[in-house]
């Protein structure tokens, strides 16, 4: 249940508004092309190889932090009460801001990196997959932290890196059926847009249940509570 939940996590960080609009645009940086191009190209082997790069970046900086937050976790096992019910509260707060109730505004900095000219070839799609995960904190941080909590519950690295290859596939791979079909995808995010903020409350809603589970000592309900839901 739990890697269902991390590949769901993945996906709602893929859907969130500041992330799915400009899919299309950064398929676009990632090939070296205009958008226009990109449309207009029949072979779609190079953008779906530069897509997978981007991926495989990305992936291995998530899986490295659910390694580290598994590893932290296991070393604080005897704390483990006081470590959930801190995550619990960093949760309910990042689901209240995300929920727009709460106002927090070192939140909305990013620190990512701003490549102008992107570094030359596959490898520099590594590069750029990479920095995305490492820098893009006001899209994918709270759903990620989420997550990352999850994982440091874990007892053994090997759970929390799963945990977090499970987020990177909810991630990738709608990513890379934009970069197969960028056309329909196009026409579909547009579909989409206007529902972007309602789901973004959505998710934080959960985060905030979540943190509550979570501060309760109670995670364990939450997850059956989620099973039962999928499995009707």
């Amino acid at each position: 249940m739990n890697l269902a939940i991390a590949f769901g996590a993945g996906l709602a960080s893929f859907l969130s508004p500041c992330v799915l609009p400009i899919i299309p645009l950064y398929l676009a940086y990632l090939c070296g092309t205009s958008y226009q191009n990109l449309l207009a190209q029949t072979d779609k082997r190079t953008t779906l190889l530069h897509s997978f790069c981007f991926v495989l970046g990305f992936s291995l900086v998530f899986i490295a932090l659910g390694a580290s937050a598994s590893a932290l976790g296991a070393g604080l096992l005897q704390w483990r009460g006081v470590v959930e019910r801190i995550g619990g509260l960093v949760l309910i707060l990042l689901g209240l801001w995300m929920v727009g109730l709460l106002k927090a505004g070192f939140l909305y900095h990013e620190a990512r990196f701003h490549f102008h000219d992107k570094p030359v070839g596959f490898a520099g799609s590594v590069i750029v997959g990479a920095a995305f995960a490492a820098g893009w904190t006001p899209c994918v941080g709270p759903v990620l932290a989420g997550i990352l909590i999850m994982a440091s519950r874990e007892d053994s690295v090997l759970k929390g890196v799963l945990l977090l290859t499970a987020y990177s596939a909810g991630f990738a791979l709608p990513f890379l059926a934009c970069a197969l079909a960028i056309d329909r995808a196009t026409q579909l995010i547009r579909k989409l847009s206007p529902y972007l903020s309602k789901l973004e409350k959505f998710v934080g809603g959960l985060l905030v249940l979540m943190g509550c589970m979570l501060a309760a000592g109670r995670f364990g309900q939450f997850s059956s509570w989620m099973f039962s839901l999928i499995v009707r």
